[in-house]
């Protein structure tokens, strides 16, 4: 079984117990990191969120005044958000495999999903995400603070659950954005147990769209 598959297996077994139908505590810190994006987006323009789990918090927020379009690798987790949050429009979905037009998003956002991707497809995708934004167009993601590969067995207490993540370090990503076209206007380390990821907010640079 490939990396991929892994992880779509794994996430279709601890959906919910990855998220309830309702926003738990953890929520809050995605509406923080949404209010620094929201106010920078103008009403009504097209939003991509990329590894959107069952919908909850991220989706269903921007899905009050964006058109959002939701991708995940895991069934369970698209069934979930059609239901959940039907005011998006869901794929089921390889994010590394996606096409869209140039320019066609005003905004991309991902969290905690690039991270589960084969560290050497990350980059390409970078490139694909600086073209499908508009020039000036949002980037608001969570990658890797130091480089690590590894799996776990039983994940969240799911019997049978296995996840595996491959991530670079943060100033990696960071030459990565740049290389593909992107302004990063900031960067910053979220805490989580005895490590963390990084939440950067980038801009795709106005004047190119290739």
């Amino acid at each position: 079984m490939n990396l991929k598959e892994i992880v779509k297996k794994g996430y279709d077994a601890v959906s919910y117990a990855y998220r309830a139908d309702t926003e738990g505590e953890d929520s809050q810190k995605y509406h923080q990191w949404l209010d620094e994006l929201v106010p920078l987006l103008s009403p009504g323009i097209r939003v991509l969120e990329l590894g959107c789990g069952c919908g909850i918090p991220v989706a269903r927020r921007l899905s009050d005044a964006f058109q959002v379009t939701g991708v995940d690798l895991s069934p369970v987790q698209i069934r979930r958000a059609r239901q959940l949050v039907p005011g998006a429009h869901f794929l089921v979905a390889d994010m590394t495999n996606l096409e869209f037009p140039t320019a066609h998003f005003d905004a991309v956002v991902s969290f905690y999903a690039i991270i589960h991707l084969p560290l050497e497809e990350q980059p390409e995708l970078f490139r694909k995400m600086g073209r499908w934004l508009t020039p000036g167009g949002y980037l608001m993601i969570t990658v890797g603070h130091t480089a690590w590969t590894g799996t776990e067995k039983e994940w969240l207490g799911v019997q049978g659950a296995t996840m595996v993540w491959s991530h670079a370090d943060d100033k990696t990503y960071e030459r990565w954005l740049q290389e593909s076209g992107f302004t990063i206007h900031w960067t910053r380390f979220i805490p989580e147990g005895d490590g963390g990821h990084v939440l950067i907010l980038a801009q795709r640079e106005r004047g190119q769209c290739d």
